[in-house]
């Protein structure tokens, strides 16, 4: 993507060195670095970093949130974006979902972070339309390859640190390590107490918890027909109620709360009593039919399996579930063992497999099950949703999970159309159902 730059030494910008000529100039990051030689040989009128340009964009001239975790990134930027425009003020959201300013969709879904010159185009279009704050998930991948370089974060939040993207980090320490280091510097930061495996810089730290003392504590809490509870911070209790369902949800609501009134100083009461507006993001937790009950969500690591399915104990389970090709092969079999400590029946499935093959990706799962008896496998996604509906008994809940709200299947470099929650629509709809 080539941008045009006003009063710029540079007439124009672009992290593609294919787009290099005698006018533009090539930005290095972490993810293109190696391109370099290809710009200079296409006659690039320079290589230059982001901190030369980032002024050009306006990203001293609005409050950037930043929040990373293996798991929440998405609800909890949610969350703090819609309790700021209920608060009255002017946001816009980049992330997993699309680009979002004041309550309208701009761009839809893409990278959790984007390239950085993405990033940047978003944040002047955001300083345009007169928004006081730009709310961003930052993905590990981002941070390794300075795709948030000269971002000047207002605030950075840490959700949690579980097992992910082992494809790309290697290793577990790694991926921590990527992390942590979002944290290392001076800058106003909100950490959750609870996450043992966080190193931050503590200076200017704040932290969020349920089990720890924190700066803000979840003092009491009920998760009967949604949530609800109270917050102590240094005294001050304010209380709070959501729409949304899990005990993962209340790190969630008490992260984006406490950001906001970090980000604010407004009281922590009229803060709080905001969180019962917010009904959740498409694909996560979503309970596409309540009789038969029909959960659709986005969990594809261990642990955010583990927190849906804990989320839902009370009743007997039959989980559709299968893991994403090309990607951390480790987690699989911890995914199968989640899965069998809380699933009555599992329908063990293709993901997105990319260019594996979905049988190699099922075995590799079913390593993690001791009890077999249990298991169905059943590769065609639809044909297995379609057999856990069709086997569903009174009380019991059918987990679709990995893919959430998104609308297709990559099979191969295919994307496919396929939508779970779609999928149960019609065949609730039809005869099939039985």
């Amino acid at each position: 993507m080539k941008i045009a730059l006003r009063s710029s030494p540079y007439p124009f910008v672009t992290e593609d060195s294919k787009e290099c000529d005698h006018q533009t100039a090539f930005v290095v990051t972490g993810l293109n670095e190696r391109y370099v030689q290809d710009a200079l040989q296409r006659g690039t009128v320079a290589v230059i970093k982001p901190t030369e340009v980032a002024s050009y964009f306006g990203l001293d001239r609005i409050r950037a949130i930043g929040i990373t975790g293996t798991n929440g990134k998405t609800t909890t930027a949610s969350a703090v974006y819609s309790i700021l425009l209920d608060l009255g003020y002017k946001a816009a959201l980049q992330g997993t979902r699309g680009f979002f300013m004041n309550d309208e969709r701009i761009e839809e879904k893409s990278l959790t972070t984007p390239t950085l010159l993405s990033t940047y185009r978003h944040i002047y279009q955001a300083v345009v339309a007169g928004c006081d704050f730009f709310v961003m998930e930052v993905s590990s991948h981002a941070i390794v390859q300075n795709r948030i370089e000269a971002i000047p974060f207002a605030l950075k939040v840490l959700t949690n640190i579980t097992q992910d993207h082992l494809d790309f980090h290697k290793t577990l320490e790694d991926y921590i390590a990527a992390k942590n280091s979002f944290f290392a510097d001076e800058s106003t930061k909100l950490i959750n107490r609870d996450e043992s495996r966080a190193q931050v810089n503590p200076k200017n730290a704040f932290t969020y918890g349920i089990e720890n003392n924190a700066t803000y504590k979840i003092a009491a809490y009920t998760l009967k027909e949604g949530l609800g509870g109270v917050i102590n911070r240094m005294g001050e209790m304010s209380t709070f109620d959501s729409p949304l369902h899990g005990f993962f949800n209340l790190y969630n609501l008490l992260a984006a709360i406490a950001s906001v009134h970090l980000l604010t100083k407004r009281d922590m009461q009229e803060i709080a009593d905001t969180a019962e507006n917010f009904a959740g993001v498409s694909g996560r937790m979503e309970c596409v039919s309540t009789e038969p009950l029909v959960i659709v969500d986005f969990a594809h690591t261990p642990d955010g399996m583990m927190q849906v399915l804990d989320a839902l104990k009370e009743h007997e389970l039959r989980v559709v579930f299968g893991a994403g090709g090309d990607r951390d092969r480790s987690k699989r079999p911890l995914m199968g063992r989640v899965a069998e400590r809380f699933a009555k029946k599992i329908y063990l499935t293709s993901d997105n497999p990319r260019s594996e093959d979905p049988q190699v990706i099922a075995n590799e799962i079913l390593a993690g099950i001791e009890n077999r008896v249990k298991v169905h496998v059943e590769l065609n996604r639809k044909k297995a949703i379609e057999d856990a509906l069709r086997e569903q008994e009174v009380g019991e809940a059918v987990v679709i999970l990995g893919k959430g709200d998104e609308q297709y299947q990559i099979i191969c470099d295919h994307h496919l159309p396929f939508d779970d929650r779609a999928v149960v629509r019609a065949l609730l709809q039809s005869s099939l159902k039985v």
